[in-house]
């Protein structure tokens, strides 16, 4: 079993996803479950890019991957990330972004995914994923952690090939027990946050920040609900006195 987590921006425009594209996904997520997904849901939101993820046996991994995009495209408002997927890598350009990471088979499955969104395309937000994955990793708790930016053209199972040019990165991370989800959540947002000009936003803030920033966001995928982590971390780091 594995999560994957797919994320495009196939908005109209650059700074938030409407509220017609959200619902119009949501309602086709359920076709990912009749081609063998465990789950699948809508799990992420950040400025003009959504993020798809779902709970798959490793036989259906390449379907279900295939399906999302197509998800994806049927709904675009814009093509946007889409037009970087090819079916070669010397084709490949700036695609779709993609994290996947194991679960171990005895345990129910539960995941973090933190989603990522610039303005200007600020190249420092590779480096600030990969710090979200270096804090997660080594973690008692966690399983597995995939996505970020790596170097070179990558192939995504069931869909194709894109270059390392992405600004919207995803990563996903599997947690071994449902009280670990803080722990291992607040690391990683805190890893990025100690990056210059990262903000925490909720589920569905447009971008509104000053270009030479970056945005993202944090959702927990537990027991097929998805919860948006920001507020409830934004109130544990609050300083009290």
């Amino acid at each position: 079993m594995k999560i994957t987590s797919i994320g495009a921006d196939i908005s109209r425009n650059d700074v938030y996803c409407s509220n017609s594209l959200i619902k119009n996904i949501e309602n086709d997520i359920p076709q990912l479950i009749k081609i063998g997904a465990h789950e699948a849901a809508l799990t992420n939101v950040t400025g003009d890019d959504v993020v798809i993820s779902a709970f798959v046996p490793d036989a259906t991994l390449e379907a279900v991957n295939s399906a999302i995009v197509e998800i994806l495209r049927k709904n675009a408002e814009n093509l946007g990330d889409l037009e970087g997927i090819s079916e070669t890598p010397e084709g490949a350009g700036e695609g779709i972004s993609y994290a996947e990471a194991r679960i171990r088979q005895d345990r129910y499955p539960d995941a973090i995914i933190v989603a990522f969104d610039t303005y200007g395309g600020e190249s420092f937000v590779s480096k600030v994923a990969n710090s979200v994955i270096q804090a997660a990793q080594g973690m008692d708790s966690v399983t597995d952690i995939g996505g970020g930016i790596t170097d070179g053209v990558h192939k995504i199972p069931g869909v194709g090939y894109v270059s390392d040019k992405t600004d919207d990165p995803v990563v996903a991370a599997t947690v071994e027990d449902i009280e670990s989800i803080g722990v291992v959540a607040g690391a990683m947002v805190g890893a990025a946050l100690g990056n210059k000009n990262v903000y925490l936003v909720k589920r569905g803030t447009p971008s509104y920040v000053i270009p030479g920033s970056v945005i993202m966001s944090v959702s927990a995928y537990m027991n097929g609900n998805v919860m948006d982590l920001a507020v409830p971390l934004a109130e544990r780091m609050r300083i009290l006195g």
